[in-house]
């Protein structure tokens, strides 16, 4: 069983944190280490002129020295961790700090060793002693000697820094997690919300609950654009399932008149109430083919939107298929008076399907004669569009209310509801007509407006790909 996304965000945050303050701390204590040793053996050599210096000044005459002023400069450098001695030129001892307090010099050396061994379990030093000549008028008059635990040595105070500063990092470091934890709690809580809330949808729309969408913006890109692709996947799962009841309904209606009528002109015949006549066994067989006539379009949508669909490309001048075809609706416009304006570019040759692509525009052009009223007009152009050939057949008829529009390619949908059949059939027509052009990887659309027309785009690559 998984995380959930606060216990998963509270432990990275925390994770981080850690691993942050652990790395700070290793490089803290390594570059302050390194720092700090070449500190203090700067300071050493420093404090060690600074002795040389004050002893200098207790020089009175060759053979004279203020004894009190040397053994002062030696007592400091003791509690500074510093022996000191003094010889004159002769190598005659004028003061020695081992002389002067011998147990004081070796409990002090012991104590370093063991501050410096605790601290560093491997470090490699021990007692060194460094000579320094006093000089004056060009003359060597002394020798000063200072010994000390070297390379460097570490006082109590200096331990205690550096103890100190550790135990900030590690109060930093309890902080910063702690932190880490409520910042990840909060960002978790923060994230977890809308994605929820957007789990809650789901699941209602899974239930068949399409009606429901997310109304709660985020500030989150991310999130936005996930609430907004469950919003259109809701909106079109409840249009499908709005299309397929009224799918289901449609072809109740199609299959049910003709077989009501077969019905009951068979029952009364049977019956003997109607003679078996040849008119009414013409209606009958009427009857028979419009159910023919339906299942097969049906059989040729279904083909036309597979993927295996079979086509026959041929190089044709998409102009001149659409001059022959609307020669051949030239009594239809007569017997309805309509106007025919045309813009045919020539020369615009396309690799398509010439029979499929022909039975495209024979039923756009049949749906604008049939819904354009006695006088009316209809303009087709053909055209050059980039890498395209369109098409474009507009009329002035009764136009598709904006509400019906977006379905006007879906199965058996009509905008006449009253599906009178002078003015429409199963409502297949233009469902197999966008089947045929995205099976030619071209592009249809249509622009409509009641009571004012409806224009119809077809858009086909030129070279069939």
């Amino acid at each position: 069983m998984g995380k959930s996304l606060k216990a998963k965000l509270s432990f990275d945050y925390a994770l981080i944190a850690l691993l942050c303050v652990f790395s700070i701390s290793i490089l803290a204590n390594f570059f302050l280490e390194k720092q700090f040793s070449n500190y203090i053996i700067k300071n050493q050599y420093q404090k060690n002129h600074d002795i040389v210096n004050s002893i200098s000044n207790g020089f009175q005459s060759e053979s004279k020295w203020n004894i009190g002023v040397i053994q002062n400069v030696g007592i400091d450098a003791m509690q500074r961790g510093m022996i000191v001695s003094v010889k004159d030129k002769s190598g005659n001892t004028i003061w020695d700090a081992t002389e002067y307090n011998n147990g004081v010099c070796k409990s002090m050396i012991n104590h370093m060793s063991q501050n410096m061994i605790k601290r560093f379990p491997n470090f490699k030093g021990g007692y060194i002693e460094e000579g320094y000549p006093i000089v004056k008028n060009s003359v060597k008059i002394a020798t000063v000697k200072i010994g000390y635990y070297g390379p460097f040595f570490y006082t109590d105070n200096d331990l205690f820094f550096l103890k100190a500063l550790n135990t900030i990092i590690i109060a930093v470091g309890i902080f910063s997690l702690l932190f880490a934890v409520i910042l990840g709690i909060l960002m978790a809580a923060r994230l977890s919300k809308p994605i929820l809330n957007v789990i809650n949808t789901t699941g209602k729309i899974s239930n068949g609950k399409y009606e429901v969408r997310i109304n709660k913006n985020s500030d989150i890109k991310e999130i936005n654009e996930l609430t907004s692709a469950i919003n259109s996947l809701a909106e079109s799962l409840q249009r499908h399932e709005m299309l397929r009841k009224r799918l289901t309904a449609d072809i109740a209606h199609e299959l049910r008149t003709p077989i009501t009528t077969l019905q009951s002109h068979m029952e009364a015949m049977i019956d003997g109430i109607w003679e078996p006549s040849i008119e009414r066994i013409k209606s009958c067989h009427e009857e028979i083919l419009r159910l023919g006539h339906l299942v097969g379009d049906l059989k040729q949508l279904t083909d036309y939107e597979s993927e295996n669909i079979s086509l026959n490309k041929s190089d044709f001048n998409v102009s001149s298929l659409v001059g022959n075809i609307l020669m051949n609706f030239q009594g239809e416009f007569r017997n309805k008076d309509i106007k025919l304006e045309t813009w045919l570019d020539e020369d615009i040759i396309i690799s398509a399907d010439k029979d499929k692509i022909g039975q495209v525009i024979v039923n756009i052009i049949s749906n604008a004669i049939k819904y354009t009223n006695e006088g009316g007009l209809i303009k087709v152009t053909v055209r050059s569009s980039g890498n395209d050939a369109e098409i474009v057949i507009g009329d002035n008829g009764i136009g598709i209310s904006k509400a019906d529009l977006p379905y006007i390619f879906e199965r058996f949908f009509r905008a006449d509801k009253s599906r009178n059949r002078k003015t429409g059939g199963a409502g297949i027509g233009l469902a197999i007509t966008k089947a045929i052009v995205e099976a030619h990887n071209g592009r249809i659309y249509a622009l409509s407006e009641e009571n004012k027309g409806t224009e119809f785009h077809v858009l086909l690559p030129k070279n069939g790909a």
